[in-house]
């Protein structure tokens, strides 16, 4: 298996940027494993990058470097920050995404949820650093995944299957027009019609 496109960099996954640089620095040593490197990674995204949607944030985020800078983003933005700071590390990083409700039901309709996946110690890792709160509690987890959303029956959730080796283009482009946080509820996408880079 080849994991070329799981260490590129790209346009949202920009782990060139100084801040990145910067960032990876402070959280890793080059004595640090890359088991203890993925779990301070997803811990540092999870808990100090707030959702946006959590502190009602102003600023919208895309770029991994935008999300380290303000502070914020939602998962699709927080995934790519996750992804720049373990690509930086030479580890093989990859976006999973999940089709879920908007609100806590179907009543806003559904979005494309996004989280990571990482490979380590020869196979891939489910990791969800959305952020902790009103009952979610994703953990790092080496085996069985422990994602931020179950799929709720009587609704329309499920998990697309694959991993993906670059961010969802329709969300980024939707990230990119944004200017509030409910523009985002108005147009965040709801369909996946890119074809995964590795199948499951």
């Amino acid at each position: 298996m080849t994991v070329d496109k799981f260490l590129a960099e790209d346009l949202y996954v920009d782990f060139s940027h100084p801040l990145i640089q910067k960032k990876a620095g402070e959280l890793f040593s080059d004595e640090t494993s890359d088991r203890e490197k993925a779990l301070t990674a997803y811990l540092f995204v999870r808990d100090e990058i707030p959702h946006s949607f959590d502190i009602g944030a102003d600023i919208i985020t895309a770029k991994a470097s935008d999300v380290l800078h303000h502070k914020t983003g939602i998962c699709h933005a927080k995934a790519n920050l996750l992804a720049a700071l373990l690509r930086s590390q030479n580890i093989p990083a990859g976006f999973c995404f999940q089709h879920l409700t908007l609100a806590d039901d179907d009543t806003l309709g559904y979005c494309v949820h996004c989280f990571n996946a990482v490979f380590l110690e020869d196979h891939w890792i489910k990791l969800d650093a959305r952020g902790n709160t009103k009952g979610i509690c994703a953990q790092f987890s080496l085996e069985k995944p422990k994602l931020a959303f179950q799929n709720l029956g009587g609704y329309d959730e499920y998990f697309w299957p694959g991993i993906f080796a670059s961010p969802h283009p329709e969300t980024m482009r939707m990230l990119e027009k944004a200017s509030s946080i409910q523009d985002i509820i108005d147009n965040i996408p709801d369909t996946l019609t890119e074809t995964p880079d590795i199948s499951e």
